[in-house]
């Protein structure tokens, strides 16, 4: 298991506290590295936001259009996860997720330069590719580094460091775009990709497993026993669900449902919405550290980090009901609480990770963002699809649109809700098939 092999350096030397410098210092720069890759992801996750408004009005897109172009990014993030997870198994995160990082650049500079709807899909695509093995190899690093016991809070801090990709494309990006034009920011994302990449490259240690590397026939048959796991769907079907919507809102349609739903007389509505997206993100920065830090001190009186996170994830249904009820309650407040909560849901990495085999850890990661993340292609088309179905005005659609969808995503989330907290085996009674 993961907290025999990432702790035996220091158990077998706690005398000896130079061993134990040198393995913070390793550890810290594991986190740094990887961290870093997740929040060039995550500006890429939700840049659209910004841009949005300057393609309608420069590209005349509709809104079937933005949510059809945005998705592709997740499309290509999920497609690439199965084969990411091989190779992060096989090869390691530091050179898998450098080398994938540069077709993300590629992708960047391919959208900034197009003048037509399909070559930005052909750009947004290769940049969902590109960042596909940035979240699995952060976490299979720190799962290689880390001990079991500190992974909920680690990779709530690595959630965090992409979070503040989420702060990015709210007022900052809205900033920049009156400044620059939304080319020059996509060409300017290419180069920092490239360079991230390089960091990676040079700063991640070179580790190697020290279980038996399975052949990649092998590895795809692991991968097929996790997806035909009834216990690993019991585990992360909630999950998957809370984190497509909180994703799918946040990188695209948030922005549209402040602008329409804010009352009417708002002054400057475009910068109010801007700022909420900003607390969004701030606010989920925030929940990430401390929920993952809550997580494990509740499971030191008992509560396990399944529940917990079940309860957390329930809360996000209940904010999504406030915000989609136009509650009478101060806006920041429940974006703040819509940004904390949304993010919850990774603590299913640590459940998951507490279960299943060392050897299955970079497949089981990426196999349950694979779920995830064809969630949030399917429900970025099928929002904009469903809000098509009403007439714009001015680029603005009605507010019983978007309380239409919300109550639909809300339906679905109560009802993966329930199987989650009905009584049934979960993952841990996996590892005994995952071991065979």
């Amino acid at each position: 298991m993961l907290s025999g092999r990432a702790g035996s350096v220091t158990a077998r030397h706690p005398t000896r506290p130079s061993t134990i410098r040198i393995m913070t210092a390793l550890r810290l720069r594991v986190f740094a590295v990887f961290a870093l890759g997740y929040f060039v992801s995550y500006l890429f996750r939700g840049v659209n936001l910004g841009f949005a408004p300057f393609l309608t009005h420069e590209m005349g897109f509709t809104a079937t259009d933005l949510g059809t172009l945005t998705s592709l990014y997740f499309l290509g993030f999920a497609g690439a996860q199965i084969p990411g997870g091989v190779l992060l198994d096989h090869f390691g995160p530091r050179r898998v997720t450098a080398c994938v990082m540069l077709v993300a650049a590629a992708g960047a500079l391919v959208f900034g330069l197009s003048h037509s709807m399909a070559a930005m899909m052909v750009g947004r695509l290769l940049v969902g590719v590109g960042v596909s093995v940035c979240l699995g190899g952060a976490f299979k690093a720190t799962a290689q580094h880390f001990p079991v016991a500190q992974l909920t809070l680690v990779n709530g801090l690595v959630m965090a460091v992409g979070g503040l990709g989420g702060v990015a494309v709210g007022a900052p990006l809205s900033w920049l775009l009156t400044i620059a034009p939304w080319r020059s920011v996509s060409l300017g994302l290419a180069a920092l990709t490239a360079a991230v990449a390089a960091i990676i490259w040079i700063g991640g240690p070179r580790t190697r497993d020290t279980h038996h590397q399975a052949s990649v026939l092998e590895q795809f048959k692991g991968t097929a026993h996790i997806l035909r796991s009834h216990a690993f769907w019991k585990t992360a079907t909630f999950s998957a669900l809370t984190q497509t919507v909180f994703y799918a809102m946040q990188s695209l349609w948030v922005g549209a449902f402040l602008r329409d739903v804010t009352p009417a007389g708002t002054v400057d509505v475009a910068s109010r919405a801007a700022s909420l997206v900003s607390v969004l993100g701030g606010a989920f920065i925030v929940g990430n550290i401390g929920f993952g830090a809550l997580a494990r001190a509740f499971e030191r009186r008992g509560v396990s980090v399944a529940r917990f996170s079940g309860v957390t994830m329930a809360l996000f249904v209940l904010v999504q009901a406030l915000l989609a009820a136009r509650a009478p309650l101060p806006a920041p407040l429940l974006w703040a609480a819509y940004g904390a909560l949304g993010g919850t849901g990774i603590l299913t990495y640590a459940v998951l990770a507490e279960y299943f085999p060392a050897r299955l850890i970079g497949r089981v990661n990426t196999t349950f963002t694979l779920v995830i993340f064809v969630g949030i292609f399917v429900a970025q088309i099928a929002v904009g699809a469903a809000l098509g179905h009403w007439s714009a005005v001015d680029g603005h659609y009605p507010v019983v649109a978007h309380q239409a969808v919300w109550t639909g995503l809300i339906v679905l989330q109560t009802v993966a809700g329930l199987w989650y907290f009905m009584p049934g085996r979960r993952a841990g009674a996996a590892q005994p098939a995952m071991e065979s």
